[in-house]
């Protein structure tokens, strides 16, 4: 348990409600406060396990809303059920390409 320096609460920094709201440790969720986005990273679409891209965000809801297009895409949480009926559209939003790691090329050694 700590302090918070801001309002003196004491709050628990590994609680849900603080990792949810970001912030600096010293103070508490709800004086805390994230002006930057989290980045985002995403195994790669080529169906490869060791890619990974990682993409920053203007905003939150940016972030949110092209995360909540990928994990539909890409079938995740649908177990054996084929995602493809539940496509949604690629959202309008401004991100950058921070890092790509992966091979990038297919069994056979070509690009």
């Amino acid at each position: 348990m700590r302090n918070c320096v801001v309002c003196s609460a004491e709050y628990d920094p590994h609680s849900r409600a603080k990792k949810l709201v970001g912030g600096l440790v010293t103070h508490c969720p709800d004086c805390s406060e994230e002006t930057s986005p989290k980045y985002l990273g995403l195994q790669s679409g080529d169906g490869k396990a060791a890619g990974v891209t990682i993409l920053k965000f203007d905003s939150k809801e940016d972030r949110e809303e092209y995360r909540q297009m990928w994990w539909v895409n890409s079938g995740m949480m649908v177990g054996k059920s084929c995602q493809l009926g539940y496509q949604k559209r690629t959202p309008n939003v401004k991100f950058k390409k921070v890092h790509e790691a992966g091979l990038g090329m297919n069994h056979k050694g070509k690009i």
